[in-house]
């Protein structure tokens, strides 16, 4: 299979036009660390953005910076936490949970929305997208947003390619808002709740002033024999103590929490945002639901009278990470049909390629999406040359 790696986007620009005129399907990657997330791939050519790479602008008073797509993740990461700054919206490492190599890529950060614990404070990394240059599958460069924060007219393609899996264009560059990193991190952990518990005690504090920037639950048998349910807070030493106190007053009636701090708070939430607890066994199904926070607990009890299954909780109940066993659909009809009943999509992030091929990986669309997905796929990418089929059969 032809692999090109174009240096600058005139090059790429180039790579597309020729592929149009062949044609010839190409599969757009980054640093390959979510390879096996999708339908199976149905290209011909690999077009890698591996070697546009580069910080193009940091400006930290002004809370900004720009890199070329293939720029590693780290890199950028590095150069932030030199001047106390951060991505917002703490991007998800999926080498651990894919079993993939490679560096993430900057790029892919926009190209699938990645996001992770933070969001239920600061948002998706949708919300923190600025800018973006890319190619479409006509072979032009496309530049939308800037550099700064402003209100503008007409069809927003900052937010549309975020999330759009390379299949509307090769994102080239990328602009991303920035956030101060905090002085202290603490984490609230309430042991030997149940999941419903669990989730009333996440949604009491997340109600509360005192400003959450993570809340998961962790089952017995996730992480520990025991169950957590965790809640950190972000800031200032003298906030943290005062926030502390007023959580667990607030909170009293779940018990008494332990505070988890320093290297072993960061693990652990690191561990949350990869989903680590379910990179092992390798063979099991990996299914990522997103629903009503309250609505979790209803959600896995239903999958769980069915078939067998683990699964915690991240954004308050909000999102849930399970695992089950990849044979016959992976589960696919039970789980959608419990987020049916309380509202929600599912997405299978890992199983075998026969079972990605006959499942829909994606939460399947309703005729009226589904038309609405086509028409923009075939504006930005009239031949089809991108990604086909990667998010849905036939797009």
């Amino acid at each position: 299979m032809p692999s090109y790696e174009p240096h600058d986007e005139d090059a790429a620009a180039e790579i597309v036009r020729a592929a149009a005129a062949a044609p010839e399907r190409l599969r757009l990657v980054g640093g390959g660390t979510k390879a096996g997330i999708g339908r199976p791939a149905q290209d011909e050519a690999t077009l890698s953005a591996a070697k546009l790479s580069g910080i193009t602008l940091y400006e930290p008073a002004e809370m900004v910076v720009s890199a070329r797509a293939g720029t590693p993740l780290a890199e950028v990461q590095a150069l932030l936490a030199a001047r106390g700054q951060m991505l917002p919206f703490e991007p998800m490492d999926h080498r651990g949970l894919m079993g993939t190599q490679g560096e993430p890529s900057f790029g892919a950060v926009a190209a699938v929305n990645n996001s992770g614990p933070r969001r239920i404070n600061a948002g998706a990394a949708r919300d923190s997208l600025i800018g973006v240059r890319f190619v479409n599958g006509r072979g032009e460069a496309i530049k939308s947003g800037g550099r700064v924060m402003k209100n503008v007219t007409g069809l927003d393609l900052v937010k549309l390619m975020a999330g759009s899996w390379g299949t509307l264009g090769l994102l080239t560059e990328v602009t991303f808002k920035v956030l101060p990193r905090q002085e202290r991190v603490a984490t609230l952990a309430f042991p030997g709740l149940d999941d419903a518990r669990a989730v009333t005690a996440l949604s009491a504090a997340l109600g509360s002033p005192f400003e959450l920037t993570g809340a998961a639950h962790l089952p017995a048998g996730i992480e520990g024999a025991s169950a957590r349910t965790l809640m950190r807070i972000e800031g200032f030493s003298e906030s943290i103590d005062y926030r502390l106190g007023e959580l667990r007053r607030l909170l009293r009636r779940f018990g008494e929490p332990e505070i988890v701090e320093g290297a072993a708070g960061d693990d652990l939430w690191a561990r949350i945002r990869d989903a680590a607890p379910f990179a092992e066994p390798r063979a099991a199904a990996i299914w990522r639901i997103a629903t009503a926070p309250t609505h979790g607990p209803a959600v896995t009890a239903a999958i769980g009278t069915q078939r067998d299954a683990r699964w915690f909780y991240d954004w308050g109940g909000g999102l849930i990470w399970l695992a089950t066993d990849a044979r016959g659909d992976a589960g696919a009809e039970t789980i959608r049909a419990a987020v049916r009943a309380q509202g929600g999509h599912a997405t299978l992030v890992r199983a075998p390629d026969p079972v990605r091929a006959a499942v829909p990986v994606f939460e399947p669309l309703s005729d009226p999406l589904t038309r609405i997905t086509q028409g923009i796929k075939a504006a930005h990418d009239p031949k089809g040359l991108f990604n086909p089929g990667r998010m849905y059969a036939g797009i």
